[in-house]
Parts: structure tokens; sequence; C-alpha cells
């Protein structure tokens, strides 16, 4: 996780969150949090490196749409870092 990109690391949050973690989707819902346009170009080629690196994993949903799952080693690295950043951020609840 610690070599991830911040933008990386966002789409991995987006996909454990999200119900239905297509393209489409996760697109719309970084769009909503960056308040700007995310182009093609730079949105499935972080999602590809994530694949690459085991923490995603891409499938088909139909013949055109790919569907996004985070992997368990994606779940212990955001578990993992969680806990490096409780140490340093308390927020209460």
């Amino acid at each position: 996780m610690h070599d991830l990109t911040g933008f990386q690391r966002d789409l991995l949050y987006v996909i454990t969150g999200l119900d239905d973690p297509h393209g489409l989707a996760i697109k719309e819902e970084l769009e909503e949090y960056y308040t700007s346009e995310i182009h093609h170009g730079r949105l499935y080629p972080n999602l590809d490196t994530l694949v690459d690196k085991g923490l995603v994993e891409k499938g088909e949903l139909d013949q055109r749409t790919n569907v996004y799952t985070t992997t368990r080693r994606g779940e212990r690295e955001l578990e993992d870092r969680r806990e490096w950043e409780d140490q340093y951020v308390a927020l209460d609840e």
C-alpha cells in the first residue's frame, strides 16, 4: 500500500465501498470527491495497476462492463493502512 499513489489508494477505497464496483460507478464516485472529471486514460491504467499488484480482481459483468472487487490482500492492506493512520490521527467518533 505504501507504494500506491494517492489516486490508487482512493480507487481501492471506492472499490471496497461500492456495491457494484464497475468502471463507470467508480469514475462517478471519484468525480464527486475530486470535483473534476476523471478521464478514462487516468482511471483504467490505475485500475490495471491495482489488479497487477494483486489488490483488486477484475472480472466481466457482461461483454462491455468490467467489475472490480477487492482481494483478501487488498482488504488486509486497507486494514493495515487504517491501523497506521489511527496511530497518528485520532478522530472523535
